[in-house]
């Protein structure tokens, strides 16, 4: 089975108000790429990545007269995708959504929230009470775009499933060096309480032995930024959780904490004005609990244009990567054992 976590920047653009696929002429949101040709790269990347279930990061629009569900189903048909089926949980408070589209014969889902229980973490449509300013007086946090929560039931058995969008940590809005700085920090104290929020969530599943597997863009990885150093963590190593016996599997992760940020391990790839050059980053996760590693050979990979050698050396999935989206996937290969 192939699970896949895929941010489509700007895919809402490319729906009218009632979810007619916009495939024309004009541009998108996209730096000189058209509105035909992004909807048509979005379409090539997941035929190539033929993932059973994806979980889509900035995904069309619910709202008085969209439905993210309704436009997702409509691009799989225009574009004969075998991934028919897309649901949401909680609608975001912004227009990027959290999405599942998946295979119906492969995978059965439904949107499954928890929490709220007497010592459990409360749910993710709700608040979350934590001290992240050192002031001995609990903030309350909330997300903009609550995490999906998905019971999926598969030929290897149930599995829990948790996609993930968490908090921008860029000082967007900010006019002065200072100005900038208040806001990134800000920022980072509501991504990594997000990221706290999400470890207990985890926690809850391990002690009742669940499969889980949390996947998503964290915006954030090991050593990403300097602020790193004022909280002592990345928000993506508290997810991935301390003890060993508990913490969650992910490779990449690893070589970032190891200072090897040239191994190629980026999921994202960005213009910096300032520098007038890409960069590449590493914000997409795919984490899978112990258990669920262990049973299953996971193998996973980053479709990344240029450094995975099919993507590379495929010119029409390399351009479509490129124009398609500034993330590209990340998918894990599971192989359940037979009965």
């Amino acid at each position: 089975m192939r699970i896949a976590t895929y941010n489509i920047c700007w895919f809402s653009e490319l729906f009218s108000p009632k979810d007619a696929l916009l495939a024309d002429d004009k541009w998108s949101k996209l730096y000189k790429v058209t509105r035909q040709e992004q909807a048509d790269a979005i379409a090539t990347v997941l035929a190539h990545v033929d993932a059973d279930l994806t979980i889509i990061i900035e995904a069309p629009n619910t709202g008085k007269t969209q439905s993210t569900s309704r436009a997702l189903t409509r691009f799989a048909e225009q574009y004969e995708l075998r991934q028919t089926h897309a649901l949401i949980g909680f609608e975001s408070h912004t227009h990027q959504e959290i999405a599942a589209l998946y295979d119906p014969a492969k995978i059965t889902l439904r949107h499954d929230p928890q929490g709220g229980m007497i010592g459990h973490a409360p749910r993710f449509d709700q608040t979350f009470p934590l001290d992240t300013d050192v002031d001995q007086a609990p903030e309350m946090h909330s997300f903009s775009k609550p995490p999906l929560e998905l019971n999926a039931e598969t030929s290897g058995g149930p599995l829990r499933i948790i996609g993930v969008h968490a908090k921008s940590k860029s000082p967007r809005g900010a006019t002065t060096e200072d100005e900038a700085q208040r806001i990134s920090i800000a920022n980072r104290r509501k991504q990594l309480a997000q990221c706290i929020w999400l470890r207990q969530r985890v926690e809850g599943h391990l002690r009742s032995e669940d499969d889980v597997i949390v996947l998503g863009d964290f915006n954030d990885g090991p050593g990403l930024d300097t602020f790193e150093k004022l909280f002592g963590r990345s928000g993506v190593e508290v997810v991935l959780g301390a003890e060993h016996e508990t913490r969650l599997i992910e490779p990449f992760s690893k070589l970032w904490r190891e200072g090897l940020r040239g191994s190629t391990a980026a999921t994202a790839r960005f213009y910096d004005r300032q520098a007038k050059r890409y960069v590449n980053t590493l914000i997409d996760f795919v984490m899978l609990s112990p258990g669920l590693a262990a049973r299953t050979s996971p193998e996973w990979r980053i479709w990344h244009p240029f450094d995975d050698p099919e993507c590379f050396e495929t010119p029409a999935l390399q351009s479509a990567l490129l124009k398609a989206s500034d993330h590209f996937p990340v998918t894990v290969d599971l192989s359940f054992p037979t009965a």
